[in-house]
């Protein structure tokens, strides 16, 4: 099936000419181009063109969850006959394992994986094997290892209408997939046959429940979510799984690697490491044997999916059909993440190997490096209002600028007060933005001043969330939407409110100790941090400052010439100013 945009909206203002710019480049062959957008020019729109006009598969990797799950909406709203899908880390919580020498601490791997992502992952994995037309909106855990894509469709478990099977014999595959039986109503990844054995119910592990009715050894009829069907195919429950001659010959190599690991350690006169490492593999390699799963059976992954030393894991671009188009979005942030994951992990677990924590394979149970990235992408777009050096280098002058919005709406007015009494004056700003039932959003630059803030500021019967980077993935979208909803008129954060954030809502975005240069004050976050306030027609970033640094005369400059710019369009145009209505969602993301 082709991808068809469906959208009541029409290229606008520089909108046409940047995706016919992309589309061509595409077509004459160049491998990496920018798409250069202010905020609210219509990037999501524009990239949602080429990938029409294209007709790839496409990944979109996003900087945060966030942002994620707002491109997801906007994609499955643009295409609401593809399949569009959502792939981040299904952790809420994360302590990976760790070993600190110096204060000989060992910390466990930690880890509460939320299930309503798993089944995201899953669904959106199963679709690239089924679909051409899908879209992945992705964060940079794509990058990070999974099973090897050939034998997750391979063993996969297809049934019939109307053939011979028995409850146990599709219960030993479910088992074997990594279904596990329960008596109750099941969860995903948990089958339930009835009393009589005739009905056999499955909670796929992408969320929908299929029903097998049996009679005499035969399956007599097949649903999926109440509906029925001819055929049905059932996709592991975990990733990491292998057939049991596999399994078996890879639990031969990983005893063969700590035989000869642990002869290492010992000759190096590391015998507490050695007899570490053994009985921790030992251990492992008996519950393989027994359920063919074990907690932490990624760190042997090179072992089950029989890689050489130093090759890549498999990860979500090698589940995508070729060719495919990928986008970058807010790559100033992207880039720089998707090229430090790799360095990080590593250090992590060389210690770990070092220390007979884990085999010397575990190594390979690691992100993508970045030039291993590259060289597993096709073409790719990236995407921001203030690309890097190196995106805009890569593109070697292959750039497509959207400096003007549909709206008609200008960037936001600069203003900047002094920094001594800067509270306070936010009070009464607030105060005003709340009569003209507007919002804002106030951003300091540490986690202590954010909790201040917005205690202060509770305190003054001013309704307010604070944001913050332990509050969970689902729960973020939901606070966004108390703001833009008015049952909330204040959110204060700290970096995370930068990336990409549409709340049309907004009129004023307030910047505390903008004179404080650093990472957090450059010229690429307070144009970012600006740019939460370009939806509003009464736009406005007040900038807390004593004294002008570089950063922000830089954007005072920039601000000045992209506000010529709009204005000389809107009057050639004749085109008036006006208020986004964008919807608000009512839930979060489902797999379908």
């Amino acid at each position: 099936m082709n991808f068809k945009l469906i959208s009541q909206f029409k290229s606008t203002g520089d909108q046409a000419q940047a995706v016919e710019k992309l589309v061509s480049g595409l077509e004459n062959g160049h491998k990496r181009q920018v798409l250069l957008g202010i905020t609210g020019s219509g990037k999501t729109f524009s990239m949602s063109q080429v990938i029409e006009k294209a007709n790839l598969p496409a990944l979109v990797i996003s900087p945060n969850k966030t942002l994620a799950a707002q491109l997801y909406h906007e994609f499955k709203t643009f295409f609401p006959q593809n399949a569009v899908h959502y792939f981040v880390s299904y952790y809420d919580y994360y302590q990976p394992e760790a070993y600190i020498p110096a204060t000989d601490t060992y910390i466990q791997k930690d880890a509460r994986i939320n299930a309503e992502i798993d089944k995201l992952r899953h669904a959106a994995l199963q679709s690239l094997f089924t679909r051409k037309d899908a879209i992945i909106v992705a964060s940079v855990s794509c990058i990070y290892g999974l099973g090897d894509p050939s034998e997750y469709r391979r063993i996969r478990l297809q049934i019939r209408n109307g053939q011979k099977a028995s409850p146990a014999d599709l219960i030993r595959h479910l088992n074997f997939l990594q279904y596990q039986r329960t008596a109750k109503e099941p969860s995903p990844g948990e089958f339930h046959l009835s009393k009589n054995g005739k009905e056999l119910l499955i909670h796929l592990v992408t969320g929908e429940k299929a029903l097998a009715r049996f009679s005499k050894n035969k399956i007599i009829s097949l649903e999926n979510g109440g509906l029925p069907l001819d055929i049905l195919g059932i996709y592991p429950a975990k990733f990491w799984i292998a057939p049991k001659e596999q399994l078996r010959l890879a639990r031969r190599n990983i005893k063969t690697e700590l035989d000869s690991r642990v002869e290492e350690l010992q000759a190096a006169s590391k015998f507490e490491e050695a007899e570490r490492l053994e009985k921790r593999v030992k251990f492992d390699l008996v519950m393989l044997m027994k359920a063919g799963y074990v907690n932490g059976v990624e760190n042997y992954s090179r072992h089950l999916s029989f890689r050489e030393e130093g090759e890549p894991p498999f990860t979500l671009l090698d589940y995508f059909p070729r060719p495919f188009l990928t986008f970058v979005d807010e790559s100033h942030i992207g880039m720089p993440q998707l090229k430090g994951m790799y360095c990080g992990d590593r250090q992590r677990k060389q210690t770990l190997v070092d220390y007979g924590f884990r085999l010397p394979s575990a190594l390979d149970n690691r992100p993508l490096n970045f030039d291993e990235f590259n060289s597993k992408i096709d073409s790719a777009v990236f995407v921001s209002a203030t690309p890097g050096e190196y995106e805009t280098e890569l593109s070697d002058g292959h750039i497509a600028e959207q400096l003007t919005r549909p709206t008609g709406i200008l960037d936001p007015i600069l203003k900047i007060k002094p920094a001594k009494n800067q509270v306070k004056d936010l009070v009464k700003e607030i105060e005003t933005r709340v009569s003209r039932n507007e919002r804002v959003l106030a951003l300091t630059l540490t986690k202590r001043s954010a909790e201040d803030l917005a205690e202060y500021l509770l305190e003054r019967n001013i309704k307010t969330h604070y944001l913050h980077s332990e509050i969970k993935t689902l729960r973020r979208m939901e606070l966004l939407n108390d703001l833009r909803r008015g049952e909330v008129d204040v959110i204060v954060g700290i970096n995370l409110l930068r990336e990409g954030l549409d709340l049309p809502e907004v009129s004023l975005v307030a910047i505390l100790d903008a004179d404080r240069e650093g990472f957090l004050r450059n010229y690429r976050s307070l144009m970012q941090m600006a740019g939460r306030a370009a939806r509003s027609v009464n736009g406005q970033v007040i900038l807390y400052a004593d004294f002008l640094t570089d950063s922000i005369k830089k954007l005072v400059a920039e601000t000045t010439n992209r506000r010529a710019i709009q204005k000389k369009h809107n009057t050639l145009h004749g085109i008036k100013p006006q208020p986004i209505q964008k919807e608000i969602s009512a839930g979060f993301i489902s797999a379908a």
